[in-house]
């Protein structure tokens, strides 16, 4: 059963946004991409089922609902991503501290 009202597209493989590249227990956030404002599990869904351009959020964008938890469909602002510590401020849920590698693949500095 989906917990999330956001369509989240992509390679997915389960109902917590977890894709067929990254599915570990804490792959669970799905994240709005720039360009086209659509909900992926990762960048290489993006690639392979998106809009065909990539645009990362203006730094002056962090207020902006762009992190989708797929453990309760809280959305996150950037911001609160960033402060989140890798867990859901809404149910605890937590999040792959891995991701912050990517990054600069979706946030400006």
């Amino acid at each position: 059963m989906k917990k999330y009202n956001q369509e989240v597209k992509g390679l997915l493989i389960d109902d917590e946004t977890r894709c067929v590249h990254y599915s570990t227990e804490n792959d669970r956030i799905a994240i709005k991409f720039y360009c086209c404002k659509i909900y992926y599990p990762c960048h290489a869904c993006h690639e392979e089922k998106g809009c065909g351009h990539s645009a990362v959020w203006p730094a002056d964008q962090l207020d902006k609902k762009a992190v989708l938890c797929g453990s309760c469909g809280h959305e996150l602002t950037i911001a609160e991503y960033f402060q989140s510590t890798y867990t859901c401020p809404a149910c605890e849920a937590n999040f792959n501290p891995g991701c912050g590698l990517h990054r600069n693949l979706y946030f400006g500095s």
